[in-house]
């Protein structure tokens, strides 16, 4: 068969058997929605909720709902909902097609579909992979972010053009028919993330006289996501063209490892996640912060530092002398110290395991990817860290060591001076900060310390912190990420 044939039910058949998806499109009912179909959720929630109805049954299948683009949606709609995920090990590579999609939906394009959608008393779950900043939440302080957009779809009539908004009209319309109860399951690395999800309805069903409902039927599960997925490439693409021998415009590759952790609180009956390997519990909370802060925040330590020093790959920036040593000493006297990690699990010995999967240079995870949008990402992954130790009386020396690293980065050049991209919803912002300041490392730390939606004021007015910060800044901004890693090692 040549390559230029498309994945779907027809070629299916010729696709090498054990690629072959364990439930077919279609073999299972929708039971679940999801909002966001990027990357990450092809290869994490959705490989979960194949391998659990393969193993136990049910109509789990997942209405996967794009709020924006209609780029991935349009590929699956041309390949039957097929796609196909490529595990990236050291050793070598597999690849499996995944068919738990049910049905696809673009929020934006016809949102009052989708808000039918969450009344369908067939649909028991709403999952979320959507980034911290469609939540429409201040992340330095939890709140609901009431802009325009939002009152709109509050207060009118017109479709719903925001998720907060989509979820609140969607429930509106569940009370109305008579649907019954719902999980709502935000699966964003967000800490606490169940709890920000109930906050922000809660909120919004005070605005629209839902709350008893909300109250009455609703439950918000917590949980903790983690698998490296980095972002498709061409590369990507002739990967699994070549394994599978047709092509897949929605193919996604990821590392082995792949874990979730998720509160048991479903009133309306879930997929059988436990047979697929996810850790069931009541308390997700000690596995969130272990992960935001041992993984996510050595993730963005790898990325800063690693960028300045014009490393473009996560496992290249590993290669730096010193970096290794440096990113053990903030797990070690930083991380591990601000947390209770799970039973059975030492912060250090996790720490290793998060090295460990960063090294493979399988994955190509670059550099740039992973440092987007640092102004939503920092605060939950080293800032509360630092207020933790702060609290406690210590100086967080190598959490500093990652901020400093970060207000480097938004400066827009590598050590070298190559052009680094401010990706980031805070971007003009951060500009104007940087413009308006002196130009000396005092100024710049003062200047982005300031920007109250990233630093809570009991941390932008720690003096033990500007010091540090300013030290970090001036020998990154003198030496260089490599020699200030080297001689910090």
């Amino acid at each position: 068969m040549a390559v230029t044939d498309l994945l779907d039910l027809q070629s299916l058949a010729r696709v090498p058997a054990d690629a072959r998806p364990r439930i077919a499109p279609g073999e299972a009912g929708a039971g679940i929605v999801h909002l966001g179909v990027g990357a990450f959720h092809r290869a994490h929630q959705a490989v979960f909720t194949e391998d659990a109805m393969a193993a136990a049954g049910g109509d789990w299948g997942i209405v996967a709902v794009a709020p924006r683009s209609t780029s991935v949606v349009d590929a699956l709609r041309a390949q039957d909902r097929l796609f196909s995920v490529t595990t990236l090990a050291p050793a070598g590579r597999s690849i499996r097609v995944i068919g738990s999609f049910a049905g696809l939906r673009h929020a934006a394009g016809d949102p009052e579909a989708v808000v039918q959608l969450l009344a369908d008393p067939a649909i028991r779950i709403v999952t979320l992979t959507v980034t911290e900043k469609a939540y429409c939440m201040d992340p330095a302080t939890g709140r609901v972010l009431l802009d325009d957009a939002l009152r709109a779809d509050l207060g009118t009539d017109r479709p719903p053009q925001t998720v907060p908004g989509l979820l609140i009209r969607g429930l509106i319309a569940r009370r109305r028919a008579g649907a019954g109860p719902i999980a709502l399951v935000s699966c964003d690395n967000l800490p606490a993330n169940g709890h920000r999800l109930r906050s922000l309805v809660e909120h919004l069903a005070d605005l629209t006289s839902m709350s008893g409902w909300v109250s009455e039927n609703v439950t918000f599960p917590g949980t903790m996501v983690d698998r490296i997925v980095p972002a498709s490439t061409a590369e990507t693409l002739a990967v699994a063209a070549a394994e599978l021998g047709a092509r897949d415009e929605a193919a996604v590759s990821a590392e082995p490892y792949t874990q979730w952790v998720i509160e048991d609180d479903f009133p309306a009956g879930r997929p059988a996640w436990d047979r697929a390997g996810a850790v069931l519990t009541g308390d997700p909370r000690p596995w969130e912060r272990i992960k935001l802060r041992s993984l996510n925040g050595v993730h963005s330590a790898t990325a800063y530092l690693g960028a300045l020093a014009g490393k473009d790959t996560i496992a290249e920036a590993l290669t730096l002398p010193g970096l290794g040593t440096v990113l053990r000493k903030f797990i070690a006297e930083d991380v591990a110290p601000s947390l209770v990690p799970p039973d059975g699990i030492t912060t250090v010995e996790y720490g290793e395991q998060v090295l460990e999967r960063f090294a493979n240079p399988a994955l190509g995870h670059t550099t740039v990817q992973v440092a987007m949008d640092g102004s939503q990402k920092l605060p939950q992954r080293v800032l509360d860290t630092i207020l933790d130790r702060r609290r406690a009386g210590a100086t967080p020396r190598w959490g500093a060591l990652v901020v400093a690293a970060w207000m480097r980065f938004v400066q827009g050049s590598t050590d070298a001076g190559r052009p680094l991209p401010l990706n980031d919803p805070l971007a003009e912002t951060i500009r104007a900060r940087l413009a308006s300041a002196p130009d000396t490392p005092a100024g710049v730390v003062d200047a982005l310390l300031g920007i109250d939606a990233v630093f809570a004021p009991e941390l932008a007015g720690d003096d033990v912190i500007r010091v540090l910060l300013v030290e970090w800044l001036t020998e990154l901004d003198k030496h260089g990420a490599e020699t200030t890693l080297a001689g910090a090692a």
